[in-house]
């Protein structure tokens, strides 16, 4: 067999190939394609120890493990039987209602299970949120510097995005004046990581108020990704910007990866952190819904 063909010396010209261009410039602005470039860089005759600096697996230390009662309940639940089958698309009720009570404790009201979305971590909870709100012309404005995956499936999606810059004058704030001369009508949400990635940052809340109130001038949604909720440094506390919702709608964006230390139970969430039912009459929820069932039959 020649070149692939079918036995008889002929050459085929196949009509698909593997390379994507989309997914490999994608691919190259992740992290993990960041990290790759700055390896391959280095000296291979070099002897010196090398400290990685880009680790997001605490698990990957010793010193680091979550708790036994959590490994612990994980085990009762496989031994029980009770939860072979396949679950519900957006997640089983009772962990949607423990995430929804755990939340509320720092909200202003009470989250129900229906505002939960449970996602295969928070890798997966930004997938959905940015490929619900493509639509042709879209743009979304994201942060300087931030979380490369934001640029890395805004691209994937044919979504424009628009940095703005954070400000290391002012404790990494929010450029808002920066927001407001990129955002147009074709604008439709601004992401903000809350506390800070790779920059450990904590908003105060006079800060994310700013933030809602500027969002909402723009009739623009809020992404708020906490997956470093109350893992702060210096003496801002953390805020939830849910805390704002009734100002301006917020899909807010986590997991147990970083506070519970344990990133490959890969469970995250999408939250409608939404009290005046915005998100609903847009039908951003049932847009969710939508794309977790597909997600699901897939």
């Amino acid at each position: 067999m020649e070149n692939g063909g079918g036995g008889r010396g002929e050459e085929i010209k196949w009509r698909f190939e593997g390379e994507n261009e989309k997914i490999t410039t994608a691919g190259k602005i992740t992290i993990r394609g960041i990290l790759d470039i700055l390896m391959s860089s280095l000296d291979s005759n070099d002897v010196r120890p090398k400290i990685p600096l880009g680790h997001g697996d605490p698990s990957a230390f010793p010193s680091f493990r979550t708790s036994h009662d959590a490994e612990d309940a994980i085990v009762d639940a496989v031994r029980s039987a009770n939860f072979n089958s396949y679950s519900p698309t957006v997640g089983l009720l009772p962990a949607r209602r423990c995430i929804a009570e755990y939340l509320s404790r720092d909200l202003p009201y009470e989250l129900s299970p229906d505002d939960v979305f449970l996602t295969i971590g928070c890798t997966q909870a930004v997938e959905i949120a940015l490929t619900v709100l493509a639509r042709p012309g879209a743009n979304i404005l994201l942060p300087r510097p931030g979380f490369p995956y934001y640029e890395a499936r805004a691209s994937f999606n044919d979504l424009e995005y628009r940095h703005f810059d954070l400000l290391p004058d002012q404790g990494w704030e929010v450029d808002l004046d920066a927001v407001e001369a990129l955002a147009d009508e074709n604008t439709v949400a601004m992401v903000i990581i809350n506390p800070g990635n790779p920059c450990g940052n904590v908003f105060s809340y006079q800060h994310l108020k700013k933030v809602a109130e500027t969002a909402r001038r723009l009739g623009i949604l809020v992404i708020s990704d906490e997956v470093y909720a109350h893992l702060t440094f210096g003496s801002n506390p953390f805020v939830p910007m849910g805390v704002f919702g009734s100002i301006v709608p917020v899909l807010t964006l986590g997991s147990i990866s970083k506070r519970w230390i344990v990133p490959g139970w890969r469970l995250g969430w999408i939250v409608m952190s939404d009290p005046n039912g915005v998100l609903k009459k847009t039908k951003v929820v049932s847009s969710c819904f939508s794309m977790v069932v597909k997600v699901d039959a897939v």
